[in-house]
């Protein structure tokens, strides 16, 4: 696969910030129309089937090696059942979806961590500053959310397990599905997803949908741009960046989530809050200084 031009190095990364931050408002306005899972499951269907129809119209090569398979299988389960499934049942369950972005978006710093044993990936000392900078931020943001009781535990956990699942899953996707046509691996991702949420759903959920145009538009948005837009952006990005460069994207789309929040629903943040985004936007400021 060959490297992206340039200009796409330099309009993909704020693309990817605006198009990925509303996933989390896609999903308030869906959830009071379906549950978390039974929502997943029509999302990861639908979409698997355009991807589908474009892979076969397109003819992108399969990978032939059928670890590939298992590899793209268990990165997709990673990066949008667990980590999706997370924050979905967390806003289901009351959490802000500012909040919710602002605690998946500890991603970094996990990832710079890892990236280094796994990936042999250095990073320079002003960008361990600035991803710790960057944490600072969030820890602000996040313990003024709790100290407010805006924050319930249940999202908090589910949220980590989504932060977890998230890094993980950015690690080894760089690390075991090096060469595979980004459509083609997308797809698989997908497919996986999509028979990992049915099979939940029919387990755990009533799978009642309520199709409300609200629910219409926030499916079909999730599908189209987040899902076929956004993580085709996001894979690219992977594969033409170190991982903990890439990863430091996510700390931009935490203040874009509660601008969208404010602009949507009315959400707010204090003044404290505000201190954290900054100083969070000051970490990403260092983190992309070479």
């Amino acid at each position: 696969m060959s490297r992206a031009s340039p200009s796409f190095a330099h309009w993909a990364p704020g693309l990817f910030v605006l198009l990925w931050s509303t996933g989390f408002v896609g999903a308030k306005f869906g959830l009071p129309y379906a549950e978390p899972v039974t929502f997943m499951a029509w999302r990861y269907c639908l979409v698997s089937l355009a991807l589908g129809a474009v892979v076969l119209w397109l003819r992108a090569p399969w990978p032939r090696a059928p670890r590939m398979y298992l590899h793209l299988g268990v990165s997709g389960l990673l990066m949008h059942g667990f980590y999706i499934g997370g924050v979905f049942i967390a806003i289901a369950r009351g959490m802000n979806s500012g909040i919710a972005a602002l605690i998946v978006g500890v991603q970094p710093l996990l990832t710079a961590a890892l990236s280094g044993p796994l990936l042999g990936e250095r990073l320079s000392r002003l960008q361990w500053a600035g991803f710790f900078l960057g944490f600072a931020g969030l820890a602000l943001t996040v313990h003024r959310s709790l100290a407010a009781g805006e924050m319930p535990v249940f999202g908090l956990v589910s949220c980590s397990i989504a932060l977890l699942a998230i890094t993980s899953g950015t690690l080894y996707q760089k690390r075991y599905t090096a060469g595979v046509d980004n459509r083609v691996g997308a797809l698989v991702q997908f497919m996986a997803t999509a028979v990992a949420c049915v099979l939940v759903s029919h387990t755990f959920e009533t799978g009642v949908v309520h199709w409300h145009p609200r629910f219409v538009f926030a499916l079909g948005w999730l599908c189209i741009v987040l899902s076929l837009g956004a993580i085709s952006i996001l894979w690219l990005l992977i594969r033409q960046g170190e991982a903990a460069r890439v990863a430091s994207l996510f700390y931009l789309v935490p203040p874009v989530v509660a601008l969208e929040g404010f602009l949507l629903f009315g959400e707010t943040l204090s003044a404290l809050q505000m201190l954290g985004i900054a100083v969070t936007a000051t970490g990403v400021a260092l983190i992309n200084r070479v």
